[in-house]
């Protein structure tokens, strides 16, 4: 605890910013190991949706497998962003590092994007000059196998990365989503190929499909750069935040100015504290502590600075306490 212009500021025991940034917790490892779980299952789709195209020589299969290859990529990205994110902060990054996972979801979201532009242009060389397939049936079977395994992946993923507020596992499972969609069209089209016998369908269904990944590649960067400019903890969340501090701050007057801010899975949460001026310095500090633990208690990832006020300092839109 140190006194700075008159009030207390309270974090923990120690005072400044070399303090905030919770320690490697259950929930990085996990992340973790889903992630590198998603390399290992990206590479088995890839090679699957490979064979579906060696079977069948169909560009849109092509096309489909090229942007597995980019899942892979991402998904190692995603798993080096996390441990990144899990180093415990230093001198030279007081505040730790979680916002490593942001930077991996706009790669992620680049590497869409690239991937997209790569269909395109197959698609373009495709309607110059379309091909017949082989073995169609076979080929589709290949790659509605591996689908149905991108999806299962998908859904998980995107649990998870939810559940533990990991903005990279969200980037990655939205990466095999795009894949699923990806293959979701290639698999209409080829079909439709094979039924008709219209050649020209190949490559236009898996232009049409690139058009949707980029629409989702810029999505996911936007998103990820609105994290990267420290955007505030869910409205419900700093509801909660106020009444944790209303019911658990005995001793206090009000609390004002509650700020939040997340970055990666780590919620930063400050706020002035007004106490009785007569109040002594180990009294302040109990409730400061009091509030701290509740707080990080209810919010995994909680990093919790309170700056204490006297009485004279309250002001109308506080936080009333009970």
């Amino acid at each position: 605890m140190a006194f700075r212009g008159g009030a207390v500021l309270c974090a923990g025991d120690e005072a400044g910013p070399q303090q905030p940034g919770p320690a490697r917790t259950p929930r990085m490892e996990r992340t973790q190991k889903a992630a590198l779980a998603g390399v290992g299952v990206g590479a088995l789709v890839t090679a699957l949706k490979f064979g579906a195209f060696w079977l069948t020589g169909s560009l849109a299969l092509y096309s489909d497998a090229l942007e597995s290859i980019i899942n892979v990529v991402a998904a190692a990205c995603a798993f080096v962003a996390l441990r990144v994110a899990a180093t415990p902060p230093d001198a030279d990054h007081p505040y730790g590092h979680h916002k490593a996972e942001y930077f991996s979801a706009v790669i992620e979201g680049a590497l869409i994007i690239v991937a997209a532009l790569l269909i395109l242009r197959e698609s373009y060389h495709g309607l110059l000059a379309p091909k017949p397939l082989d073995t169609p049936l076979l080929g589709l079977a290949v790659n509605g196998l591996a689908t149905l395994l991108n999806a299962a992946w998908a859904t998980t993923l995107m649990r998870r990365g939810r559940a533990w507020r990991s903005p990279a596992l969200v980037a990655d499972a939205r990466h095999v989503l795009a894949d699923v969609f990806t293959s979701l069209g290639v698999l209409a089209g080829v079909a439709l190929v094979a039924s008709t016998g219209y050649l020209v369908l190949d490559p236009v269904v898996a232009g049409l499909v690139a058009l949707n990944i980029l629409w989702s590649g810029w999505g996911m960067v936007r998103e990820s750069i609105d994290g990267l400019m420290d955007r505030a903890a869910p409205p419900e969340m700093v509801e909660q935040i106020r009444a944790l501090i209303s019911a658990h701050g005995a001793g206090a007057l009000e609390a004002h100015d509650v700020r939040t801010r997340h970055a990666g899975q780590a919620t930063f949460i400050d706020f002035h504290l007004v106490v009785p001026g007569e109040m002594t310095v180990a009294d302040s500090h109990a409730i400061c502590d009091r509030l701290e633990s509740v707080i990080e208690g209810a919010i995994e990832g909680a990093v919790v600075v309170i700056h204490v006020e006297p009485g004279d300092h309250a002001k109308q839109r506080g936080v009333p306490v009970l």
